[in-house]
């Protein structure tokens, strides 16, 4: 069962998004939040798997309820207007593991629910566009292009959620093969995690 925090300042919000989840098998709504200082003391008490979070809220915004989340054990989905496309990259580096905008198909906000606790990165189309048109540019860092050509295969696979052994049956090597290319290219990329990998690969045009 998948435990989730709503953070929304919207009751009507609040309450259509708990409608529709609660009728989902592995789907469980813990709680609910009306600002980002409430959703940050909620994460603490309940311990969701997943929050889904406003960005624009009273008392503590979203990016600032991010800061405050940091290093806690729970996914985080930005679930907000598509007029926050300038906070795409922000919410991302923040620890965000997905973005979506309010408009999502209901069932697709499920799917991400279910892509993001199994420990995906997931973001709509158009924050995916909002972060490539950054002032970052594709590899404008330089550290991508230190990857072979087998490591970016790895990397997009990767990013698209797959896990070692999946990897490892699309391109027809050792799953024992793919962890040693996994490592370095975490090495090479300056980060800690899969995700963190993942992100900079949608940032960067690598996936």
């Amino acid at each position: 069962m998948i435990r989730v925090l709503i953070a929304d300042d919207h009751p009507v919000v609040r309450q259509g998004l708990r409608t529709f989840l609660e009728i989902q098998e592995d789907i469980s709504v813990v709680g609910e939040a009306a600002d980002g200082a409430e959703a940050v003391e909620m994460t603490g008490a309940l311990a969701p798997d997943v929050l889904l979070l406003d960005l624009k809220m009273p008392v503590l915004d979203g990016l600032g309820a991010l800061a405050e989340l940091s290093g806690r054990d729970v996914r985080v989905i930005v679930l907000t207007s598509v007029s926050d496309r300038g906070d795409v990259a922000p919410a991302m580096r923040a620890g965000a593991a997905g973005f979506l905008y309010k408009d999502v198909d209901p069932g697709a906000l499920v799917q991400a629910i279910r892509a993001v606790y199994g420990g995906q990165v997931l973001l709509a189309p158009e924050a995916a566009e909002a972060m490539l048109a950054g002032p970052a540019d594709r590899e404008q860092d330089g550290a991508g292009s230190a990857l072979t050509d087998r490591e970016r295969e790895v990397l997009r696979l990767l990013a698209a959620g797959r896990s070692n052994r999946e990897i490892a049956r699309e391109l027809v090597v050792a799953e024992k093969t793919v962890k040693t290319h996994v490592s370095n290219v975490l090495m090479k990329l300056g980060v800690q995690d899969r995700t963190q990998a993942a992100l900079y690969a949608v940032r960067h045009g690598l996936a």
